[in-house]
């Protein structure tokens, strides 16, 4: 390479040497176009396994390419996994590797950094810790109790119901009154006494110097307000980029337009019939309103789906094709011809069950192995008994949309002891920790806490001893089978703040706690040697954090979706089959895909049936699970519904097709499973029992 070509930009040098852009080959013309897309707003609409992600990280390698200040480019995604992919791939196509500088992360973590940084100016101190969603619902709980509101003698709404409000007021931007109204009917006539305890958890969390993932967006949208840092964020980044944009909140959706104020060069991919998240605030109106937002804004649509049969994607468009506002689309694909997608009426919810069972041992004999099946359902307990007849069937499998490992008792009494570490006022912190050991119960962590000062210490104040520092450096009065974790704890603490503030590495911490864990949970846990293995998963995830509170928030703000998700890489013989929620499928595919229980007040839910805002969100919902197959779709339909799943009884109403798939049975095979078939067998075990009672009672 001569001098000359060493200073051009990587599109400068491929047009010199006659060779095309990396990131540029193996594009569509649509996919070409959003790339080279100059400045000003750009939507790009992608369907269903369009290569969105490969077309959004080609852009990210474009500006690099461009000579774009990595620094000045952001990328928001609504997973880190997303982000890291994103950037890997953007370096890679670029060739350069500062394409790693970029700022790339969710919305979330973004804040989180840019609090770091200008926090004091909205009055947030350094140290501040970040509460996940249980956690914010126990503040909520504490307030809730302080009030006496549990004690009124009729129903108030629960510490739970309440954190849903106060998320759905933030991220709406909607008044209380109209979020009470259109949301919690059930709680308007508590709506004073709901706003005492609104206000009670925000001075609450300012004194324990807490925010939660709420908190973080809002407090990032006043910094950009703020008469000087505003400014300064406003001016930062000379592109944004958002994966995922059908999405965003109205809050998010409010930060990017902020963000982008001064340059205008908004990036934004998304697919408004893939918007499914209404319940965490997300609205549709976001990406079909894009234009009216942005007048200048180009809109360039990606319709070549590279995952799916014509078969399945005939199913898929005509799922999309009756929504009532979309940006218009119809996936088309090059792939060749593949098997019709099934449509199986089952007599009820086993006979559903048995089938499943029995088309997913039939593919994989076939070649499609377990991992590159899955059972996708509306919501959890629509498995339940499917899973009873994979346990029998000695079928294995993992489950996702249940439990977050973050949400597990011992994950948070780890997380609790290095928040302490973090923030000696995270007063919720505290009250875990004081409750591990033996023999420490509410009267007796309130007289600890009262000891050392926690509730009345506040971050950044010189003048008086920290309660980390008391419990530390003096022993505290406990009973004394609770000395022994106590004392392991004061040892643990004081070896993780290290000398003159140098902090050791996030795993030796974390090693320093896991020693107070092996003394407390053999009396906290039945089962705590299959606990105590989680340390080592949780030891993996500190890799990539260099400082304890990078660890932590990114701890709370994306935990991994279950135990599964640490492991290591499986063995050669290992397979298992993929059981999720529809929610927490989107964005996967397998070769095989199951949808279950396909019928009316299921999918759609009968929860979604009073607006047609509703019933577009549930069809959006069966748009996402018919487009995770590539090469074979199977949707069963039970026709009778047990009341008692598990009784021995016969009492059951009828079910019937979706509503969704009705109009579309033309472009299955249809077939049936647990019907008349069955009836002989049925009836010659009948006769049987007969002729027995008959030989009984004539005896």
């Amino acid at each position: 390479m001569t001098a000359s070509t060493a200073t051009m930009t990587a599109v400068e040098r491929d047009a010199t040497l006659g060779t095309e852009p990396a990131w540029l080959s193996d594009l569509n013309p649509q996919q070409r176009q959003a790339v080279d897309h100059g400045s000003g707003p750009l939507l790009i609409v992608a369907g269903a396994g369009t290569g969105k992600t490969r077309t959004l990280a080609a852009r990210v390698a474009r500006l690099v390419g461009d000579g774009q200040v990595p620094e000045r480019i952001l990328l928001l995604t609504f997973t880190r996994r997303a982000a890291r992919e994103l950037v890997q791939r953007a370096r890679t196509l670029s060739g350069n590797d500062d394409a790693r500088r970029i700022w790339g992360g969710t919305f979330h973590s973004v804040a989180v950094r840019i609090l770091r940084q200008h926090g004091d100016a909205v009055g947030i101190r350094g140290g501040f810790t970040v509460l996940d969603e249980s956690d914010a619902a126990d503040l909520i709980g504490l307030v809730r109790d302080d009030l006496g509101l549990g004690e009124k003698g009729r129903r108030f709404p629960r510490k739970e119901t309440i954190a849903a409000i106060v998320s759905r007021v933030a991220n709406a931007l909607e008044p209380l009154s109209v979020t009470l109204a259109e949301q919690f009917p059930w709680c308007v006539a508590d709506a004073d006494d709901l706003r005492r305890v609104l206000k009670g958890y925000r001075d609450r969390k300012r004194a324990n110097n807490v925010v939660d993932f709420d908190d973080l967006l809002l407090l990032w949208r006043a910094l950009l307000d703020h008469p000087t840092v505003g400014p300064q964020l406003r001016g930062q980044f000379d592109h944004v980029l958002v994966d995922e944009y059908q999405d965003v909140n109205t809050v998010q959706a409010d930060l990017v337009q902020r963000t982008v104020a001064v340059t205008g060069s908004l990036t934004a991919v998304g697919d408004d019939a893939q918007a499914i998240y209404s319940f965490r605030g997300a609205s549709a109106r976001h990406i079909l309103d894009f234009a009216d937002r942005y007048p200048s804004a180009t809109i360039t649509v990606l319709d070549r789906n590279y995952r799916s049969t014509p078969e399945i994607l005939h199913v898929a468009n005509g799922v999309a094709d009756d929504l009532e506002e979309a940006h218009r689309k119809t996936l088309r694909t090059t792939r060749p011809s593949g098997v019709r997608p099934r449509l199986v009426t089952c007599r009820d919810e086993v006979a559903q069950s048995v089938h499943v069972c029995e088309v997913i041992l039939d593919a994989r004999e076939r070649g499609i192995d377990l991992r590159d099946q899955a059972v996708l359902f509306r919501t959890g307990h629509h498995a339940d008994g499917l899973e009873l007849e994979l346990a029998r069937r000695d079928i294995p499998y993992v489950k996702y949309g249940g439990l977050k490992f973050l949400d597990r008792a011992h994950i948070k009494d780890v997380a609790a002891m290095l928040r302490v570490l973090d923030n000696p006022a995270d007063e919720l912190a505290w009250a875990r920790v004081l409750r591990l050991p033996e023999g420490i119960g509410p009267a007796w962590s309130r007289r600890i806490a009262a000891a050392i000062g926690i509730g009345s210490w506040r971050a950044g104040d010189d003048s008086a001893t920290s309660p980390l520092a008391r419990f530390i450096d003096a022993p505290v009065n406990a009973p004394p089978a609770a000395q022994p974790v106590l004392e392991s704890l004061a040892r643990a603490w004081r070896a993780s703040i290290g000398e003159e503030l140098a902090q050791p590495p996030v795993a030796e911490q974390l090693r320093q706690v896991g020693e107070v864990a092996r003394l407390a949970w053999p009396l906290r846990y039945p089962d705590a040697s299959a606990r105590l293995a989680d340390l080592d998963r949780l030891s993996a995830l500190t890799s990539g954090s260099a400082l304890r509170s990078r660890f932590l928030a990114d701890l709370t703000l994306e935990p991994p979706a279950a135990i599964g998700d640490l492991a290591g890489p499986p063995h050669l013989d290992d397979d298992w089959l993929t059981l999720s929620t529809i929610h927490s499928a989107k964005g996967l595919e397998w070769r095989a895909v199951h949808v279950i229980h396909a019928a009316d007040g299921n999918l759609p839910s009968d929860m979604a049936l009073r607006d047609k805002e509703g019933i577009d969100e549930e069809r959006r919902l069966a748009y996402v699970a018919v487009s995770r197959a590539k090469d074979e779709l199977t949707v069963s339909v039970p026709l009778r519904f047990h009341r008692r799943r598990y009784g021995l009884d016969d009492d059951f109403h009828h079910g019937q097709m979706s509503r969704f798939l009705t109009p579309l049975r033309d472009r299955f095979d249809e077939a049936a499973a647990g019907g008349p078939d069955d009836e002989p067998e049925q009836q010659v075990t009948a006769a049987a029992v007969d002729a027995l009672l008959d030989d009984l009672w004539d005896a």
